[in-house]
């Protein structure tokens, strides 16, 4: 029996050996409003990828971004759409390449690492690499950013599984048959969250890598609303915890209803038991109504599993449909 190889060579660069085949490589940077620090970004990712494409996605930006960007040697194209998710749904749909990078047009990631994400990618038959952001918690971040990322991060790991100690870094590295595979159904910043998740819910082959990550420069401000982009990465995990484990979300909704039934229902038992009557009828019904509500959760916990499953398996064709040369 063969064993599978990757589709890219490299070449060491102390080696006396003549050049080999580079994957074709495209670094996506979704901008909105990033003029300042956008040609910085292109710069410093042609001097870590020479071979690689820079492709700009202006979102809506009323600072000049585009024209920066293609002043800079960018490819610029642009998505109405407001919000990161339509951004990178737009970019992966529309360029090709063998590896794509994703990054951010603010200037805060480390384009060195850049060439270890796509040889890590590629020599390891991975489908995606996230780069772990160092100082996460004490650059760049307003109050209440370090410690909603903490929060996340552990609710991530309980949901969802331990493959990633930092879902919301926004540099990763993607095979082809991630990046025409995925969904992305998110319209803001919780396309990050929808990335991992999609990637532990089809137990893909992932890794991470550490990663500097550095502070804005002075006069560019973050995107990100601390808390209304809270509430949505939240609502969306909720989402695809019900999607992706809709036995155990409906069974804890049923468990939580049942306990309640039963401690509303105790003592008029035990009252019913002594003086078979029930004085409190409101609280009966009330305890009963709680009662069937769990059954009726919990048969459709039951149900939505059997679709989950049918759902997971068109994912895993829909991957496996993609071809990366592999």
């Amino acid at each position: 029996m063969g064993t599978a190889r990757s589709p890219f060579r490299f070449t060491d660069a102390n080696s006396s050996g003549g050049s080999a085949p580079v994957p074709a490589i495209a670094v996506l940077v979704p901008c909105h409003n990033e003029a300042q620090t956008v040609a910085g970004v292109i710069a410093a990712f042609k001097q870590a990828l020479p071979t690689a494409s820079v492709y700009v996605y202006d979102n809506r930006s009323t600072d000049g971004t585009a024209a920066v960007a293609a002043a800079a040697g960018a490819i610029v194209r642009k998505e109405p759409r407001p919000g990161k998710g339509n951004v990178v749904r737009r970019m992966f749909g529309d360029v090709e390449a063998d590896v794509y990078i994703l990054v951010d047009g603010d200037g805060t990631y480390d384009a060195s690492v850049a060439p270890e994400m796509v040889k890590l990618l590629a020599t390891s038959m991975l489908d995606m690499v996230v780069a772990n952001r160092q100082g996460v918690y004490a650059n760049a971040h307003r109050a209440g950013h370090g410690f909603g990322n903490r929060v996340f991060n552990a609710f991530y790991g309980a949901v969802f599984g331990p493959e990633f100690r930092d879902i919301f870094s926004g540099y990763r590295a993607f095979s082809r048959r991630f990046v025409k595979s995925f969904p992305a159904v998110s319209h803001g910043f919780e396309i990050e969250t929808e990335m991992s998740v999609h990637a532990s819910q089809l137990r893909l082959p992932v890794a991470e890598i550490e990663a500097p990550y550095g502070e804005r420069p002075e006069g560019s401000v973050s995107k990100l609303n601390t808390f209304r982009d809270a509430v949505r990465i939240l609502r969306m995990m909720l989402i695809l915890y019900k999607e992706v484990r809709p036995a155990r979300f409906f069974g804890y909704i049923a468990a939580a209803l049942f306990g309640i039934a039963v401690l509303l229902g105790i003592p008029l038992i035990e009252t019913f038991l002594q003086t078979g009557l029930v004085p409190r009828f409101p609280t009966a019904i009330l305890a009963t109504g709680l009662a069937v509500l769990s059954a009726i959760s919990l048969t459709c916990g039951l149900i939505l599993d059997s679709v989950a499953r049918g759902q997971l398996e068109q994912k895993r064709f829909a991957y496996l449909a993609q071809t990366d040369g592999r």
